[in-house]
């Protein structure tokens, strides 16, 4: 297993440190979807928050479209343009815009880069362990907590499969 840089010294201090220092890293899931981006805070040791520095490319969506009901996540463009798609709508996004999803907010986001050109952009948001994570189009509930998904169209009644009538369990 290899250690990732971090920018702590020896004393266990946070220090100042490059974003063109923090390695680039890349993930895609068919033609689709996928990104890269350098884990700024994870460099800087940070545990209670995450900010990455992302880079869409063109045609690419960033996420499956989801909300998140406990964790706030925030998005600043930085360079290009891309298209947000938050719940039915959709937003033109480019240098210098902002978006805030607040925890709860009902309304999945994500971003498709349409232009012909990379976006870079900077993705804050907390890193709440008992996050759970709704994505409206494929029905996916993810647990962060278990780190597991579920189909939210497996639910059930609060007594079913309970057995009310025997008596109870020594």
């Amino acid at each position: 297993m290899s250690t990732k840089p971090v920018s702590i010294n020896a004393d266990g201090i946070s220090e100042p440190f490059a974003a063109e220092n923090v390695p680039w890293e890349e993930w895609s899931e068919g033609s689709r979807y996928g990104t890269r981006f350098r884990y700024l805070s994870g460099h800087g040791g940070a545990t209670h928050v995450g900010v990455a520095l992302e880079e869409l490319a063109p045609g690419m969506e960033s996420s499956l479209n989801h909300y998140h009901m406990l964790e706030e996540e925030q998005a600043f463009v930085l360079a290009g343009e891309m298209t947000l798609r938050l719940g039915d709508k959709t937003y033109r996004m480019k240098t210098g815009d902002h978006v805030c999803f607040p925890a709860g907010q009902k309304a999945g986001h994500s971003f498709f880069n349409h232009s012909d050109a990379p976006c870079r952009f900077i993705i804050i948001g907390e890193k709440n362990p008992n996050d759970v994570i709704f994505y409206p189009e494929t029905g996916r509930v993810g647990v962060r907590l278990m780190g597991e998904g579920y189909d939210r169209a497996a639910k059930m009644d609060y007594w079913q499969n309970a057995d009310t009538q025997g008596k109870p369990q020594k």
